[in-house]
């Protein structure tokens, strides 16, 4: 009988260790079916997280794509306005060369002495040079230059009045002139052959 209380005992114990073991064994399977539940629910959490990073940057996107579309139609804008008004400088440098031409017309018609209305004209001529030059525009020169077609047109050709007159401008009836180094109108010249 103490055999079998001590059989007994022992079965008990082996019982009871084996639903010691079966528990943590629960135990663990239930924290193996918590650790799954909760990387879903982390997995939940980071498209939240993706779908907010992604929210962020379409937001950026579309308020940058705004902005430089905002920069194009003014930037359009401005360079409208500038093309717009861009000879309102050089008319107001003419203004007072036109009142010097107005002046020159109502003294010519009393003038006697023909060498002051020339002198006025020419003080005039030097007005439209001088202001020309400080808007860029210079004349192009032809005295006993070589031919170059970047610069000239040749009317007409003549024989050359010396040797050294060959290949280079005889005369020039049309000036020519550029602007900040851009041709602007070429110059009409007759060539010596």
């Amino acid at each position: 009988m103490k055999k079998e209380k001590e059989t007994k005992v022992e079965e008990t114990q082996n019982e009871a260790q084996e639903m010691k073991n079966e528990a943590q064994d629960a135990k663990m399977e239930t924290s193996e079916v918590e650790t799954p539940e909760t990387e879903e629910t982390e997995k939940a959490e980071e498209p939240n997280e993706w779908e907010k990073k992604y929210k962020d940057l379409n937001d950026s996107h579309l308020r940058l794509m705004a902005d430089f579309d905002n920069y194009r139609k003014r930037t359009i804008k401005e360079k409208a306005d500038l093309i717009k008004n861009a000879g309102e400088r050089i008319i107001c440098d003419f203004l007072p060369i036109v009142d010097n031409f107005e002046r020159a017309l109502e003294s010519m018609k009393t003038a006697e002495d023909v060498e002051a209305v020339r002198q006025g004209v020419e003080l005039i001529y030097n007005q439209v040079m001088s202001m020309m030059k400080a808007n860029g525009v210079a004349v192009i020169e032809t005295e006993n230059a070589p031919f170059d077609t970047e610069y000239h047109e040749a009317i007409t050709t003549i024989p050359a009045p010396t040797p050294e007159l060959k290949d280079k401008i005889v005369d020039c009836t049309t000036k020519g002139y550029t602007m900040n180094e851009k041709v602007i109108r070429h110059a009409k010249v007759v060539v010596g052959n």
